[in-house]
């Protein structure tokens, strides 16, 4: 199955897109409970080959509240990307509101030694709205 992806953000050659998906097996909503995943691909369109370093997280619920996430890697690795390559991962994300977004930033380091913040775009968590 391809991924739909509908968010996508662009820094120094660098391209991030995102494909959410709520999950109704893993949500309970009668318990303030609701939970997605999110496919991200992260393509190298550069010269030289980048590496992933942390991942910076902002996590807004429903209500507006923030959540600040940060650490190494993504889904515990730190992957090194070659030119015209891309790296691809799956996680997950449970909030107490049936919506929500996420965005945030990616460290990476280049070959060359230099570092920069790679943008990761803004998009939606949304649960499919019930009607009864």
């Amino acid at each position: 199955m391809k991924a739909l992806f509908a968010s996508e953000a662009t820094t120094r050659d660098i391209i991030v897109r995102v494909a959410v998906s709520y999950l109704p097996e893993q949500s309970e909503p009668q318990r303030g409970r609701w939970f997605w995943s999110y496919h991200i691909r992260i393509e190298n369109e550069g010269p030289q080959a980048v590496r992933l370093l942390t991942r910076h997280w902002i996590i807004t619920d429903g209500r507006g509240a923030r959540h600040s996430v940060e650490g190494e890697g993504v889904v515990g690795e730190q992957p090194l990307i070659a030119p015209g390559a891309s790296f691809d991962y799956v996680s997950g994300c449970p909030l107490a509101t049936p919506s929500g977004s996420m965005q945030g930033s990616y460290r990476m380091i280049g070959e060359d030694g230099e570092g920069f913040d790679v943008a990761i775009p803004k998009f939606a968590l949304l649960a499919p709205a019930v009607i009864g």
